[in-house]
C-alpha cells in the first residue's frame, strides 16, 4: 500500500487491490452487448469502498458517487467496460482473459484498452470518501457500455443523470493530458445497377462498376486539415455486392463504407457534400447512374436488452489550452510529481458526446500506451496504473478542494 501524493486526504491509495481489481475484470470477458458481469463487479467494489451510491442504468453503465459537504462542480471520471473480440486466441503467448501478472505489467483483453484505468479511477478517488468533510461538490465514476461501437451514446445517458461540469476521458494517454481528438463518422455509399447472367453481362449494369468509378471520383476530393487535430481522413473499409455471394450473376447492387476522421466544426451535411458532388459528376457522364451516399445508421442490443440507436458520427472537439480545466489539471498532475506533455488522441473516444456534443469541458487522462488497444498480449505497466490513480486524485482534489 502507497501514501497518497496528496494531502488531504491522507488516505493511502491501496495499490494492492487495485491491481487484483484489474485482474478481476480482465478475467470477466465483455465484449459489446455483454458487460453485465463487469457492470455488477464495479459496482460491488464502489459499494465496498464507501462510495455514497453506485447504480446501473437501464442500457447497463455503472455509475458510482462520492458526495461531499459543500456545493461545488461536479465531476464525471468516465471509462468503457466493453472490449473488442479476442479473434486471434492462438497468436497470443498467454491467456487473454487470464489476467496475468508479468514483469510489472498486467496482461489480457481490456488491460489497456480500458479496464485497468477504470480500476484506477475507481482507487484513486476511494480516498476522498474520508475527506467529504472537506469537499465542495461531487465526483463521478462511469463505466459505459457499447464504446467500441457507438462512441458517446452510452454516456449520454450518464450525462444526462449526472450532469457533470468536468469530464475526464480515461483512455490510455501515456500520462500525457489530451485536450482533444479527431471525430469519427461512418459512410455509407450505394450503386444500383441492372442484373443480368455474366454471360450475357451487355444488357446489364455492373454495380461494381460503377462504384470503382465513384470511389476514385470519391477520393480525389481534398479533406480539410487542422493545425493542432490534423488531417481529415477518408478511408474505405468495406465493400459489398448484390447478390453475394453472386455466381454467374452480374451484380445489380454495390455498397461500401468508408471511415472519415473529423475536425472540428464538420457537420453531417458537410461531409456528404463532397460526396454527394462526385456522384452528380458520375451522373453526368452517365444519365442513367444512381447512387447514394449517407451516414451509418445502426443499433446496439445492451445486456440489459435496451436498445441504444443513432447514426455514426461522432463530432471532433477541442478544449483551448488557456481553459481553466486544462490548466488546473495540468498544475494539480504537477504537484503530486507527474509532468504531462498537453496533445491530443489519435482515435475516437467517448468525448465526442461529452465535448463534441455536450459541450462540456473535457480532457482526457489515463495510463497505457496509445497503440496498445486490441492488439495481440494486450498488457498495461502497473506503475503507470499507480501513476494514473494518484493523477486522478489530485485532478479531483484540485477543483473540489
Amino acid at each position: 500500500m502507497r501514501s497518497a501524493l496528496l494531502k488531504p486526504p491522507s488516505a493511502a491509495i491501496n495499490d494492492i487491490e487495485m491491481i487484483a481489481l484489474c485482474q478481476q475484470l480482465i478475467q470477466l470477458p465483455s465484449y459489446t452487448g455483454n458487460e453485465r458481469a463487469v457492470a455488477t463487479k464495479l459496482k460491488e467494489t464502489m459499494l465496498a469502498l464507501g462510495y455514497d451510491r453506485v447504480w446501473i442504468d437501464e442500457v447497463g453503465n455503472v455509475i458510482g458517487e462520492i458526495q461531499g459537504t459543500f456545493p461545488g462542480p461536479r465531476i464525471l471520471f468516465d471509462g468503457h467496460i466493453d472490449t473488442v473480440e479476442v479473434s486471434d486466441k492462438d497468436k497470443w503467448s498467454i491467456d487473454p482473459f487470464g489476467g496475468i501478472v508479468r514483469d510489472g505489467y498486467i496482461f489480457g483483453r481490456g488491460a489497456s484498452d480500458m479496464k485497468c484505468a477504470l480500476a484506477s479511477m475507481v482507487y484513486g478517488l476511494a480516498p476522498l470518501v474520508k475527506a467529504k468533510h472537506l469537499l465542495r461538490g461531487s465526483v463521478f465514476v462511469s463505466g459505459t457500455v457499447c464504446e467500441e461501437t457507438f462512441e458517446g451514446l452510452a454516456l449520454s445517458r450518464v450525462v444526462s443523470a449526472v450532469k457533470p461540469d468536468y469530464v475526464i476521458i480515461g483512455e490510455a494517454s501515456n500520462l500525457s493530458l489530451k485536450r482533444g481528438q479527431r471525430g469519427r463518422a461512418e459512410v455509407a455509399l450505394t450503386t444500383l445497377g441492372k442484373a443480368a447472367h455474366s454471360s450475357n453481362p451487355g444488357i446489364g449494369k455492373n454495380a461494381v462498376y460503377m462504384m470503382m468509378g465513384l470511389t476514385e471520383c470519391v477520393l480525389k476530393n481534398e479533406t480539410p486539415t487542422d493545425e493542432f487535430l490534423g488531417q481529415g481522413i477518408l478511408e474505405l473499409t468495406d465493400i459489398i455486392s448484390s447478390p453475394y455471394p453472386g455466381a454467374s450473376v452480374v451484380p445489380h447492387g454495390c455498397r461500401v463504407t468508408f471511415d472519415r476522421r473529423l475536425l472540428v466544426g464538420e457537420t453531417e451535411d458537410s461531409v456528404l457534400a463532397p460526396i454527394k458532388e462526385s456522384i452528380k459528376k458520375m451522373q453526368q457522364l452517365d444519365p442513367q447512374f444512381q447512387a447514394a451516399a449517407q451516414i451509418v445508421e445502426a443499433s446496439q442490443e445492451c445486456y440489459t436488452g435496451e436498445i441504444m440507436s443513432g447514426r455514426r458520427f461522432f463530432p471532433a472537439w477541442v478544449l483551448e489550452e488557456t481553459h481553466p480545466f486544462v490548466g488546473g489539471a495540468v498544475a494539480s498532475l504537477k504537484k503530486v510529481g507527474l509532468n504531462p506533455t498537453i496533445t491530443k488522441y489519435s482515435f475516437c473516444t467517448n468525448g465526442s458526446y461529452s465535448a463534441g456534443v455536450a459541450g462540456l469541458p473535457t480532457i482526457g487522462f489515463g495510463p497505457g500506451r496509445e497503440d496498445g488497444a486490441h492488439v495481440v498480449d494486450e498488457n498495461i505497466e502497473i506503475e503507470q496504473l499507480k501513476c494514473a490513480a494518484v493523477g486522478y486524485q489530485a485532478i479531483a482534489c484540485q477543483f473540489l478542494l
